[in-house]
């Protein structure tokens, strides 16, 4: 019995509740409960061996699709359903559009596959190596399978991939409902010990030698006139060495063409090489896949292609270019081009057809490997004119930044700009600085993006007015939104529209209006939330992605701000529904940031916990996305008083200080100042509420000034009310903690309702405790208990002194003459003249006067004593 016959035979070892569990789920998919599998395992371990033997069991009962991801140097965009669609009866025709988007390709790849009547089983292999198209592709039909009878099986390495691979931003972004993941552990020492004896071999130290990975296992015991290889590597080796020269220059051949190498493309490359190909086949070294050939495992062409000469691999990338470029290829094919020309060093080549590779994988939305052919065009782009230079550096700065490479687009964005000028096409100049406006923008670069906005603005101004400039209006409109400059933002926000409107532009016109009105909404115009909308509705019309995705946002974190929550949900899930539908990824996650934000202001911490730990979940989110989700997650856990809250308030100080922008700067600096009040650290919750406090926009979103003010009131350092603060602060700095509790109530802001009662008698303070209790506040309980006692013990129950028997507020008569010029509107430094004393005495003496009466500020202190009769109120 062979080893191969070993492998495959029905008593698959160690594998059995691996294919129970795929026979379940293949079930599922018949009864239209449509499944994704994930089977991870390292190189070697058997996921191509579980799934053949699987389709070996089921193949009466299903339809199995197969696809391919290669190890070009620059993966082809969509390979896997290159790969299936000749298999579906012209259903795919859209693969030849050029004008057909990623959604409409996708949504008849799923068509085509619900329209077969058998249970149909589409397999996908290698994923790790997979382009950024066929990763959307992965996610769009695992978001969709539920509700036919598809069973979607994707393989990869999880050995080989670091923590910023796209594929475990896709695999973190599945449905649980529909996703099953398995992860295949290496053979047990007695299943190898079982092979070995199968195969009638008995050698020493396989298992720990192979450490029981089923590959390695089979290349040992194809060779066992040998001594026992120590690495897979050696052992492939061992195993091609008994090839004839003929067989090995076959090997070699096969070895430079990732995934497999077409029978034709041999005999166009090697003279008689029909029994050097039985030959490597009949030895089991490579295996017959229709009309091509491949290795047993991509681990054996690794290893031959490792041991071939450098200069031999060149010749050969030659030899296989030579024979494509005569034979002729599809379109699809053009990365195999640029792969071997690449390899080849033909720069000429390279040059000719990576721009085209780019374009085709940036139309099948292969944004990542479009910037890799630009990359692979740019290392032989020293001797081009400076317009194709600068042609080939927009290309790759744009395709960075549609997939968060923000370093490297800048990068090639500034090299861009360089070459126009060279050239002198002041129209792209000017683009280009209005994109490095953008870029330093993302990287938080808040003085670069300034700069770079209005130097285009200035480079545009004297060219005849067009789209650019209206783009450039629109540009420093935003940045002036996003620092809550209104007056710049309507200013340059309504040059935008203008001209935007003269050019019949509706993108710019959608951008603008979402600037504009955001800016109007912030200074409490009517007729903002009006241009919001509109920029909704223009974007929804037009397909404008990203526009409809940020007016969603704006529209979105606006209410939210207001603490008009029904409507914050409202926008917040359907901008994330339509994020989803549309793969718009980054923008899903902003706006999950504020959803957070709004859980956590209604008093739904568990969820407020899951949506920001959702978002800090993904890596390299960029900046913007994190502040929000760090703010609330560290809120959440402060006020339940767990840890780990002080690292990330200390990393979304970080990063909203280099932002500069106050909406960032805030919402940090709010959640800092809590976190040291409930520690009754008041100098700290005076300092870290002044950070957004003394910003010169800190006034544009009146409730988180109002949340600034009243952290510094808490702490005893702002005794007066500012004007203009929201109802709820107003009437909690006017002592009127009734009013403000149910105020608060009336906004389902639970926490805040319950800090106003704090400050009420000992019946609403008990009521704050339950409500604190409830929330699972445990930090606030404690403050809040921590409050009672110091008042119990500032109010003991013995009588007063006999000096402050006479009033009834049980004030020193210094303290009762103090207290009859502070209401009649006296400042300090006054009354320490009227009274022929320091100011800084009569600091102590307000001091005393705000204890005694419990109050915070000396409005506060004023109408209490009023209402205790110590002093008569005013007529």
């Amino acid at each position: 019995m062979s080893l191969e016959t070993v492998l495959l035979s029905p008593k698959l070892l160690e594998r059995e509740q691996y294919l129970t569990a795929l026979d379940n789920l293949l079930h599922k998919a018949t009864q239209n409960a449509g499944q994704c599998v994930l089977i991870g395992g390292e190189a070697g371990i058997g996921k191509t061996t579980l799934i053949e033997h699987f389709a070996k069991l089921h193949h009466n009962d299903a339809r199995f699709f197969y696809g391919q991801c290669e190890a070009l140097y620059t993966p082809r965009p969509l390979g896997p359903l290159y790969d299936i669609a000749p298999l579906l009866n012209g259903m795919m025709d859209v693969l030849g559009d050029r004008e057909a988007n990623r959604a409409a390709i996708f949504s008849r790849f799923l068509s085509a596959l619900q329209a077969i009547a058998a249970p149909t089983v589409v397999i996908i292999e290698d994923v790790h190596w997979a382009d950024e198209a066929t990763l959307d592709m992965v996610k769009f039909l695992a978001r969709r399978v539920q509700q036919s009878s598809i069973l979607m099986i994707v393989t990869y390495r999880d050995d080989e991939i670091g923590p910023d691979h796209p594929l475990w931003f896709v695999f973190g972004d599945l449905p649980s409902k529909t996703t099953t993941r398995m992860r295949l552990p290496a053979l047990s020492a007695s299943a190898v010990l079982q092979l070995a004896t199968e195969a009638r071999h008995s050698i020493s130290h396989l298992y720990a030698i192979t450490g029981g990975n089923p590959f390695f296992v089979t290349e040992v015991l194809a060779s066992p006139d040998v001594a026992i290889p120590e690495t897979v590597r050696a052992a492939v080796l061992a195993r091609s060495s008994r090839l004839s020269s003929k067989g090995r220059a076959v090997l070699e051949l096969a070895a430079v063409v990732p995934a497999r190498v077409e029978l034709w493309l041999i005999e166009a490359t090697l003279e008689q090489s029909s029994y050097a190909l039985d030959e490597c086949l009949q030895t089991g070294v490579l295996r017959l896949e229709r009309d091509a050939v491949a290795f047993r495992h991509e681990l054996a062409r690794q290893a031959v292609v490792s041991a071939v000469p450098q200069q031999r691999l060149k010749q050969l990338h030659e030899q296989v270019l030579r024979a494509l470029m005569e034979h002729g290829l599809e379109p699809s094919q053009i990365a195999r081009l640029v792969h071997h020309a690449t390899g080849a060093e033909e720069s000429a080549i390279v040059l000719q057809f990576a721009p085209e590779a780019a374009q085709q994988a940036a139309a099948h939305g292969a944004h990542r490997e479009a910037a890799s052919h630009y990359e692979s065009a740019l290392l032989y782009a020293d001797n081009l004119s400076p317009q194709q230079r600068a042609e080939l550096l927009e290309g790759r700065a744009y395709e960075c930044y549609l997939t968060n490479q923000i370093e490297e687009a800048l990068k090639a964005r500034t090299e861009a700009l360089k070459a126009r000028q060279q050239t002198g096409d002041l129209d792209k100049v000017g683009q280009s600085q209005r994109w490095l406006s953008r870029l330093n923008w993302f990287l938080g670069n808040k003085h670069a993006a300034d700069h770079y906005a209005r130097a285009a603005i200035a480079t545009l101004q004297d060219l005849p007015h067009g789209r650019e400039l209206a783009l450039a209006y629109s540009n420093l409109a935003q940045l002036c939104m996003l620092e809550e400059d209104l007056v710049g933002t309507h200013t340059w926000g309504s040059l935008a529209i203008e001209l935007a409107e003269a050019l019949h532009d509706d993108e710019v016109l959608c951008h603008a209006l979402n600037n504009v009105g955001i800016a109007e909404q912030m200074a409490g115009q009517d007729n903002g939330h009006y241009k919001l909308q509109e920029s909704l509705r223009i974007a929804l019309e037009h397909s404008f992605e990203e526009h409809a995705a940020r007016a969603y946002t704006n529209l979105a974190s606006r209410a939210v701000s207001c603490r008009e929550y029904p409507e914050a949900l409202h926008y917040l899930e359907g901008g994330i529904a339509y994020c989803a539908d549309h793969d718009l990824d980054s923008w899903r996650l902003y706006i999950t940031g504020w959803l957070a934000r709004a859980h956590l202001d209604i008093g739904d911490w568990a969820a407020a916990a899951d949506d920001a730990q959702h978002v800090l979940g993904v890596y390299r989110a960029s900046p913007v996305v994190r502040i929000s989700a760090l703010v609330a997650l560290a809120t959440v856990r402060l006020r339940r008083g767990d840890p780990g809250s002080a690292v990330l308030l200390d990393e979304a100080r970080d990063l909203a200080l280099k932002t500069g922008e106050v909406q960032r700067i805030a919402p940090v600096a709010i959640a800092r100042a809590e976190n040291a009040w409930l520690a009754n650290d008041l100098e700290a919750c005076i300092t870290e509420a002044r950070v957004g406090f003394d910003h010169p926009n800190n006034r544009s979103n009146s409730f988180e000034f109002g949340q600034l003010c009243f952290w510094i009131w808490k702490a005893g350092a702002l005794p007066e009310a500012p004007n203009g603060l929201p109802q709820p602060y107003a009437a909690q700095f006017a002592g009127d903690w009734r009013h403000a509790a149910s105020l608060w109530a009336s906004l389902s802001c639970p926490y805040e309702q319950a800090l106003a009662l704090a400050d009420g008698d000992r019946a609403a303070q008990n009521e704050a405790m339950q409500i604190l209790h409830s929330m699972g506040a445990q930090a606030a309980i404690d403050r809040l208990t921590l409050q009672l006692r110091t008042e119990k013990a500032r109010h003991p129950q013995r009588g007063p002194r006999a000096s402050t028997r006479s009033n009834p507020a049980g004030l020193t008569e210094r303290q009762m003459d103090v207290l009859q010029l502070m209401a009649q509107g006296f400042s300090n430094a006054a009354i320490a003249a009227e009274l022929s004393t320091s100011s800084k005495t009569i600091e102590h003496h307000v001091s005393s006067i705000l204890a005694k009466l419990g109050a915070r500020s000396r409005t506060q202190a004023i109408a209490t004593a009023h209402n205790l009769g110590a002093i008569p109120k005013p007529l």
